[in-house]
């Protein structure tokens, strides 16, 4: 095997998906973490509690958001058949796998909080 097959990987670097700008492109939008975070809180939330809880969310952004995240399976939708309709949205098992990396960027986040307040002062 000569030194120019050793050194050349199986795939170009660039077209391999990067494993976390991938996790950005399904949550790293404006709405999807407190979404997901209010979700967390509780078994499973009609939409208006929810659109409450989204402080300053409208309803084209949280209809989308949700559509999205039900797309990559992230949060289940049930809609009941009663009127008025009733619709109950919550975590999928694949959603709360992604908890307790929420909850450590959570952690990273107030620690950086801190540290930039005591470097203002």
């Amino acid at each position: 095997m000569s030194n120019k097959e050793i050194s050349q990987p199986n795939q170009n670097i660039y077209e391999a998906k990067c494993p976390i700008i991938y996790a950005l492109d399904i949550i790293g939008q404006k709405w999807k973490i407190p979404i997901m975070w209010h979700l967390s809180e509780q078994e499973s939330i009609r939409y208006n509690e929810l659109k409450r809880s989204v402080t300053g969310i409208t309803n084209m952004m949280l209809t989308k958001s949700l559509q999205e995240l039900e797309a990559y399976q992230l949060v289940n939708r049930i809609q009941y058949d009663t009127i008025p309709p009733k619709v109950e949205y919550s975590l999928t098992e694949r959603g709360k796998s992604l908890l307790p990396a929420l909850n450590e960027l959570h952690v990273w986040g107030e620690e950086q909080i801190l540290l930039d307040q005591k470097a203002q002062q």
